[in-house]
């Protein structure tokens, strides 16, 4: 009995999309909680799964329609309320959980919400996997898989969550250090972070100004966070702070500021960690895994420290298989997600903020010092709103367009065309050895793509 559910639920990094419209629906969630738990329940006797979220005001409806569908297959769910995606991770580690689930959406704004499912290792998903819970949820027919009455699941409340996932993340910076006489400016983005990001800095001693810790329900992501830099950047001015931390709504990335105020993006943080660990020798493999979207720069300044540099598709759970199949510790995206294989299974911002903190302590030198290894090319990336995906390749003006580009270039810069994932967005980047250069050269390319996909979707346009 086919249903009226989407064709593609899943995106790049779970599902997404707005509250209350397809995809993100009630019947959505509790047909995903369906279908998870049949799953679960064919490797697993009795499955336990936690469910997270962030501080979405969705996120309610979300969390009771997952549990919900879950409980009704036999699952035992355990809540955890707001935590950060990293954490939702460790916590199905630490108890041992079948899977985990995470409610949010990331970076974007409020009206936005997602769920992204992890494994009992707390990795993200398979593609698989994904594919198998879809066919599922759009048959809808789970008459053969219920259990029985006094098989239903049950739900709980983990009331530790917060302080295990502190510790962890404390654990991971070493015990002879402390923060003391680091002044740091936290911003906490409204999001998941909001509790346990503050206590992760303040028990180790930091003196902390902390910012977008106090969430309504509407205001995640809003002018805060590592999209929207301009107030921490501003606190540490105003603060004399050592550093800056901007973690995004559900804190698994993190863009920092150094005492000049100046941006410190994912790929420079990659730089700085990857020099640490391969002058301690822990770097494996001699190789980092980033993503298409890293800059030439960070490209360049790796490959002068003779380490290896593996490009991953954008998203982070495409950058951990790379690293798994590389067999390499330490991996991440310009965006700020920052993966340590040796910490921790998916990206987190606080874990990545505390490595940093620590190679300062251990050379002593400020962040902008360490930021001397990377040289940042100009590079500019504009967003295309469009009403449909067809094939890039089959957009001939476009292909040109970016073709003239890159001879243009040359070994000097690139050109990047992609989809978004998780949104109706063409995304062109362009970098090359002058801003002013590759803002034309973007904005050229950017029109040609809106002006066809226009064309192709209204041919008496054309």
């Amino acid at each position: 009995m086919e249903n009226s559910y989407p064709r593609k639920i899943f995106g790049t990094d779970g599902v997404r999309g707005r509250a209350n419209i397809t995809p993100m629906t009630v019947e959505t969630a509790l047909a995903l909680g369906r279908a998870a738990g049949k799953a679960l329940r064919q490797h697993f006797s009795r499955p336990k799964v936690v469910v997270g979220k962030d501080t979405r005001l969705s996120c309610y409806m979300f969390e009771n329609a997952l549990i919900a569908g879950l409980c009704s297959m036999g699952v035992d769910t355990l809540m955890v309320g707001p935590l950060p995606t990293p954490g939702v991770a460790f916590i199905t580690r630490a108890y041992r959980a079948a899977a985990g689930v995470m409610i949010s959406a990331s970076h974007n704004p409020y009206y936005d919400n997602g769920i992204k499912f992890f494994t009992s290792e707390g990795y993200k998903q398979p593609d698989e996997w994904e594919a198998t819970i879809e066919q599922w949820v759009r048959v809808n027919d789970y008459s053969s898989a219920l259990p029985q009455d006094q098989e239903l699941g049950r739900n709980s409340k983990v009331v530790d969550a917060d302080g295990r996932y502190i510790e962890f993340v404390k654990a991971t910076f070493p015990k002879n250090f402390s923060l003391k006489n680091v002044s740091i400016a936290l911003d906490c983005a409204n999001g998941a972070g909001y509790k346990v990001a503050p206590l992760v800095f303040q028990e180790l001693d930091a003196t902390l100004f902390v910012i977008g810790n106090k969430p309504d329900g509407l205001n995640i992501n809003l002018g805060c966070g590592s999209l929207h830099t301009e107030n921490v950047q501003k606190a540490v001015i105003e603060r004399h702070a050592d550093i800056g931390i901007a973690l995004d709504g559900d804190a698994d990335r993190v863009i920092m500021i150094d005492e000049n105020a100046q941006i410190v993006d994912g790929d420079a943080i990659l730089t700085i960690c990857a020099a640490d660990m391969k002058r301690r020798g822990v770097l494996k493999n001699n190789s980092v895994v980033a993503t298409v979207m890293s800059n030439i720069g960070f490209v360049k300044a790796i490959e002068e420290m003779g380490i290896s540099v593996h490009r991953a598709p954008v998203g982070d759970r495409y950058v951990i298989q790379e690293m798994l199949e590389h067999d390499s510790n330490l991996g991440g995206e310009q965006s700020g997600h920052l993966i340590f294989l040796d910490h921790n299974t998916t990206g987190d911002g606080l874990v990545g903020a505390l490595q940093v903190l620590r190679i300062m302590k251990e050379t002593g030198s400020r962040l902008s010092d360490l930021c001397n290894l990377y040289h940042k090319y100009p590079q500019v990336c504009v967003n295309v709103k469009i009403s449909s995906k067809p094939p890039l390749d089959s957009l001939k003006a476009t292909q040109i367009a970016i073709q003239d580009i890159t001879n243009k270039l040359g070994d000097n810069g690139r050109v990047l065309v992609r989809y978004s994932g998780t949104e109706d967005i063409c995304r062109v980047m362009v970098e090359g050895p002058k801003q002013k250069l590759v803002n034309e050269y973007a904005s050229g390319i950017a029109a040609v793509i809106e002006q066809e996909i226009a064309s192709a979707n209204n041919p008496s346009k054309k």
